[in-house]
């Protein structure tokens, strides 16, 4: 017999005559006609409950010695029926009812009190028919109440009793939806824990769902939480495999198209005619499509090409060859809410997604031009380079502070604040021209050609720079071609993707510095590029359109179209790219001429993918599709066209 069994024998030899003492000891108090009141039975499960009561009772003085009058005159005037109902909630938290689980744990433990009582006597009146029962059952009943009366407090939650229910919230927000429903499995407690509404509210929040929403929106949270998640898997797998709908936005009176800008559910497109259109795709029949030139464009004989578009959520800018910016609201459209001349040629025009502010260069000067408070438009901030400038950007995420903007000059790049009083340099490095530029909210990212000396340093680079200190944190790249395109601002913060003349999308991770990926895409060089966390959009010279799995680096599928890429921009479910040509005057198409428009070859293409839910069904139609053929102007081109859902006017009613 080893050591472990005889401590055993002996645990129970222990156990077998404290048994039997407590059985000496209370042997003149029992008889079987009081057979409830036996302490190894009902009156041990009564004074168990007295005794908690009591033990709270006592904390609760030795914790508050000193209870101010106007707390007892509460507690004391709690059972009056004419008390106001401020009285009877301050009441109720002194008593410590702060949570809406402790009504339904007293319940449960009066339940559970009653079921035992019940149990007791039941066996009581049994044992008294059978008295040599009784005693050898004794000591098992003794074991078995006082393992019943440790189950019981087990079975509660802890938080229950002792924290408020904001406070056992708090301990639930850091679980995530799988932790949330297994804690639902465990009581009804918890799931009332689980299921508030303010954690799936806040779920919601994290994940990007619903953002402008308040609490009371919706009934349910979390099936609100569900059906997004469903949606976006949808759309997911709609986005590769090609499942929407493909709309061409064409202009037939704009002749060759110039510039293409888009912003959420805006498209907006210059032309060589002088025109300037707006496309809302959200809804296609908008009064706000046509926007009028100013007076001085409008008069002038040929009217000027649009050289430059940008258009956010308020606000649609262009500029024309002769100089001239006009901006239009994209609510109302029509005439344009602010204009103003340049001495030169329009270089660069951007428009910062987030407010009202434009920023232009025309040859070396580079001015920028916002409304004040009352909707005046003024001019903040004016300064000239000591090159031409050929790239420029707004640094997004300003809001109401002061706007930012960087521009590129020859081999340098500027740092452009409006409250100093000269451009502060971040780049600049002799023989090494900056051959694209992009801005987040608090880095630059740009690419130098390496030429000369400095080629056998590995290539061309894209440097990285933190605009607070104007600091070089990331160089990435090494490659014999120039880079072309840089995206930094639409994709991931720690993301970068660029195009190359080397026929290659690369992307790169800013914390490492090491490539994610890197692509053989277009044959022409890349020129317009768009990445999020796991899909990248490019564009090449020669037409094509491909996306591509982050992940795998797979081709999911392309498109083609004649003339290059120039545009390329998607949200969660749309994506938006044009066909600009390089050409402006085509060979065999007469720019004069009034009734005669270039040959649609010529004129480059605008396509939006819509990969949403409901983008196959019936009401998302073309506007020609829906059009009753009354409009007098066009070239007629729908001539004939007849589809199912057209209504057309004078038909018979049946039809």
């Amino acid at each position: 017999m080893n050591m472990a069994e005889e401590e055993l024998l002996s645990f129970r030899e222990h156990w077998k005559q404290e048994l039997e003492s407590r059985k000496e000891k209370h042997q003149p108090e029992s008889s079987p006609s009081s057979c409830i009141g036996q302490p190894g039975q009902g009156d041990s499960k009564k004074r168990y409950f007295k005794d908690l009561c009591e033990n709270t009772n006592t904390t609760e003085r030795r914790e508050s010695p000193a209870e101010p009058e106007g707390s007892r005159s509460l507690r004391g005037g709690r059972g009056s029926e004419d008390q106001p109902q401020y009285v009877s909630i301050a009441s109720s938290l002194l008593d410590g009812r702060t949570s809406p689980l402790l009504d339904r744990i007293d319940e449960e433990r009066t339940r559970r009190k009653r079921q035992y009582n019940n149990m007791t006597n039941t066996v009581c009146n049994e044992s008294s028919q059978q008295q040599p029962q009784k005693k050898v059952n004794k000591g098992e009943k003794f074991v078995d109440q006082l393992i019943q009366d440790l189950n019981e407090v087990n079975d509660i939650p802890f938080f229950d009793i002792e924290l408020p229910y904001e406070l056992a919230l708090k301990i639930f927000r850091y679980l995530d939806c799988t932790e949330l429903g297994r804690c639902a499995q465990v009581s009804k407690a918890w799931k009332v824990l689980a299921e508030d509404g303010v954690l799936w509210y806040k779920m919601c929040m994290r994940e990007g769902y619903c953002r402008d929403a308040s609490v009371s929106d919706s009934p349910c949270w979390k099936s609100t939480l569900r059906d997004c998640r469903n949606s976006d898997n949808t759309v997911c797998s709609n986005w590769k495999n090609r499942v929407g709908s493909i709309s061409q936005l064409q202009f037939e009176l704009g002749k060759v198209l110039c510039d293409v800008s888009s912003c959420d559910n805006f498209v907006l497109a210059g032309y060589t005619s002088g025109d300037v259109r707006l496309w809302d795709t959200l809804h296609w029949d908008s009064a706000a499509s046509y926007l009028k030139a100013n007076g001085l464009s409008a008069n002038s004989e040929p009217r000027p090409h649009v050289s430059h578009v940008q258009v956010n959520d308020t606000l649609a800018v262009a500029a024309y060859e002769d100089g001239c910016v006009d901006l239009w609201s994209t609510e109302t459209g029509g005439e344009p809410i602010h204009h103003f001349q340049n001495p030169g040629r329009i270089q660069a025009l951007v428009l910062s997604p987030d407010d009202p502010t434009v920023a232009s260069a025309g040859g070396q000067d580079v001015r920028i031009d916002r409304p004040d408070d009352r909707g005046y438009w003024r001019n903040l901030y004016k300064a000239q380079l000591p090159k031409t400038v050929e790239s420029l950007v707004l640094v997004p995420g300003r809001g109401q502070e002061r706007p930012l903007a960087v521009a590129a000059s020859g081999e340098s790049v500027y740092l452009l604040d409006p409250r100093e009083e000269e451009p502060r340099t971040l780049h600049s490095v002799y023989g090494h021209p900056v051959t694209c530029l992009d801005a987040s909210n608090s880095h630059a990212a740009l690419g130098v050609k390496s030429s000369g000396w400095a080629m056998h340093d590995g290539g061309n680079k894209i440097r990285v720079y933190r605009l607070e200190t104007g600091q070089s944190e990331v160089c990435v790249g090494n490659s014999p071609g120039d880079f072309t395109c840089v995206n930094l601002r639409d994709g991931p913060s720690h993301l970068l993707v660029c195009g190359n003349k080397d026929r290659r999308v690369r992307v790169f991770d800013l914390r490492t510095g090491s490539s994610v990926a890197s692509l053989y895409a277009h044959h022409l060089g890349v020129t317009s590029v768009q990445a999020d966390d796991w899909k990248i959009v490019s564009g090449g010279g020669e037409g094509l359109v491909c996306v591509w799995e982050m992940r795998m680096g797979a081709k999911l599928w392309e498109m083609h179209n004649r003339h290059p890429v120039r545009h390329v921009r998607f949200n969660t479910s749309t994506l938006v790219t044009a066909n600009i040509p390089d050409d402006k005057c085509p060979r065999g198409a007469c720019i004069t001429d009034d009734d005669l428009t270039a040959h649609r070859r010529h004129r480059g293409v605008i396509c939006h993918y819509d990969f949403s839910e409901d983008a196959t069904s019936q009401d998302h139609i073309l506007p020609i599709c829906r059009s009753n053929y009354t409009d007098s102007s066009g070239y007629n081109y729908n001539i004939g066209l007849a589809v199912p859902y057209d209504r057309l006017s004078g038909s018979h009613p049946s039809h």
